[in-house]
């Protein structure tokens, strides 16, 4: 098999990384989207969260990460030991997530969930797909929150659906590809069906925010309930 390229380029991001909250353990930010969360091999892709983080917070490192276009919520670790620990609660799925994201078209349901599992699929790099030869175990969760008509670029009315998403695994781009399975893809999700959409195609950005996150605090065991409202 040839090696696989990675040729994407990120372009500048100028928004700053909103530090929520902090002590000697752990920091709790809100990413922009259009940011990497770790810098890449190509040089020119070196901006990302733990690039600017470690210059503020030396020895800090990721406990999880969120794709380049989704922004909120993250948990950074300020040493191995407590990334070992945060990471223990992530395998242990006691970590709560959930997303907000704008939908196209008019979800049927109020609610429901999503078991399909996901693979990579080297001919299509970097998408996954839905495999279930070979696919790793993928469920998620959706709730609606309100279906509703947004002025398209065109002048057309789309019709979006807001939704909590809650993933129950956490495989790469599983909000993604199974919004896009469910028939009603990620508005403005350039891999996966968000864009095709009449009037979608100038989307400014993946409309998928981490708009909270639950663990336990790894050394005072109090609950961490971090929220953070949807900028869209």
């Amino acid at each position: 098999m040839s090696e696989i390229i990675d040729t994407f380029i990120a372009p500048p991001c100028h928004d700053e990384i909103e530090i929520l909250w902090q002590d000697e353990h752990l920091v709790l930010i809100n990413k922009p989207a259009g940011l990497l969360s770790l810098s890449g091999k190509n040089p020119q892709n070196l901006d990302s969260v733990h690039h600017r983080l470690v210059n503020i917070f030396p020895g800090c490192t990721l406990v999880h990460r969120l794709d380049f276009g989704t922004s909120g919520l993250m948990v950074v670790a300020r040493n191995k030991a407590i990334n070992a620990a945060i990471c223990h609660q992530f395998s242990q799925r006691t970590v709560s997530k959930v997303y907000t994201a704008l939908l196209c078209g008019h979800l049927a349901d109020d609610d429901g969930v999503i078991d399909a599992p996901i693979g990579k699929d080297p001919a299509l790099f970097p998408l996954m797909s839905i495999c279930a030869a070979h696919g790793k175990p993928a469920r998620s969760r959706y709730r609606v929150v309100e279906r509703f008509y947004q002025q398209g670029e065109d002048g057309a009315l789309l019709p979006l659906t807001r939704v909590a998403l809650i993933p129950e695994t956490g495989r790469t781009h599983q909000l993604r590809i199974h919004c896009q399975h469910l028939g009603h893809p990620i508005l403005g999700c350039d891999l996966y069906g968000g864009l095709t959409l009449p009037g979608t195609a100038r989307t400014p950005r993946l409309m998928l925010h981490a708009s909270e996150l639950h663990f336990v605090h790894p050394v005072s065991a109090a609950p961490i309930n971090a929220c953070h409202a949807s900028p869209f």
